[in-house]
C-alpha cells in the first residue's frame, strides 16, 4: 500500500539551533535508510508561509500498522503532527516508471473530485479520460494517479510551469466535470527522487 503523509513540524520555543540541526541530520539519515528499504519513495516541500515547516511524504507499508511503525520512528515525529491519506490503485495510474517529459523540472499534486454527485456525462467521458491519461504518461507528464476517499483522485504531475500544467488540466476530457486542486511542489533535499534507485 502507498500512502501521503503530510508531516507538520512544531519546534518547541527555546530549541536551540544545535539541537535543531542534530535532529535534522539524524531526520536525513533515517530518510536514506527508509528509502533503501523501499518504504519512503518520494519527499516534496508544498507552499509555506513564513516559519512553517511542512513536508510531503509518499510512503510504501504493508498496512496502517506498519506505517505508523515507520513514522514513529522518525527522528523529527518527537516535534511533528501527522496526516495520513490511503492510496489505492487507479485504473489509469502508468506506475511507477515513467519518462520525465522533456522540459518539465516542476512537479505538482493534482486532487480531482467530482462537482456534486457522479453524473452521466463524466461517466461517458471515462474512456476518453483513460486514453488521455495513456497519452499524458506516454510523454512524461502523468507520474502517478491514486484513488482517495470521498470518490476524488490524486495525480503526480510534471509539467514546465504551472501555466502548462494548467493547460494539460484543461485538456482531460473529464475536466467539465470536475473539482481540481493544484498543489505545487518544491524540492526536498532527502528526497529519495533526487538520486536514481539503487537495485
Amino acid at each position: 500500500m502507498e500512502y501521503l503523509v503530510t508531516m507538520t513540524t512544531h519546534v518547541p520555543e527555546g530549541t536551540s539551533p544545535e539541537a535543531v540541526d542534530e535532529i535534522r541530520a539524524r531526520e536525513a539519515a533515517n530518510s536514506l535508510r527508509l528509502a533503501e528499504a523501499r518504504q519512503l519513495l518520494r519527499l516534496w516541500r508544498p507552499p509555506l508561509q513564513p516559519g512553517e515547516w511542512r513536508t510531503l511524504g509518499l510512503f510504501a507499508a504493508p498496512d496502517a500498522v506498519r506505517l505508523e511503525e515507520i513514522l514513529s520512528a522518525m527522528p523529527l515525529r518527537v516535534w511533528r503532527s501527522d496526516v495520513v491519506v490511503r492510496l489505492t490503485p487507479h485504473p489509469n495510474d502508468p506506475g511507477p516508471a515513467v519518462p520525465r517529459a522533456a522540459g518539465a523540472t516542476k512537479e505538482f499534486l493534482v486532487t480531482f473530485a467530482p462537482k456534486g454527485a457522479p453524473t452521466q456525462a463524466l461517466k461517458d467521458a471515462a474512456v476518453a479520460e483513460a486514453a488521455r491519461a495513456r497519452e499524458l504518461a506516454g510523454a512524461g507528464h502523468l507520474v502517478r494517479l491514486w484513488q482517495i476517499p470521498d470518490d476524488r483522485a490524486l495525480g503526480l504531475w510534471r509539467a514546465r510551469d504551472s501555466a502548462e500544467m494548467q493547460s494539460i488540466l484543461d485538456s482531460l476530457p473529464q475536466a467539465p466535470w470536475l473539482s481540481i486542486e493544484t498543489t505545487p511542489l518544491s524540492e526536498h533535499p532527502n528526497d529519495p527522487g533526487l538520486v536514481p534507485a539503487q537495485d
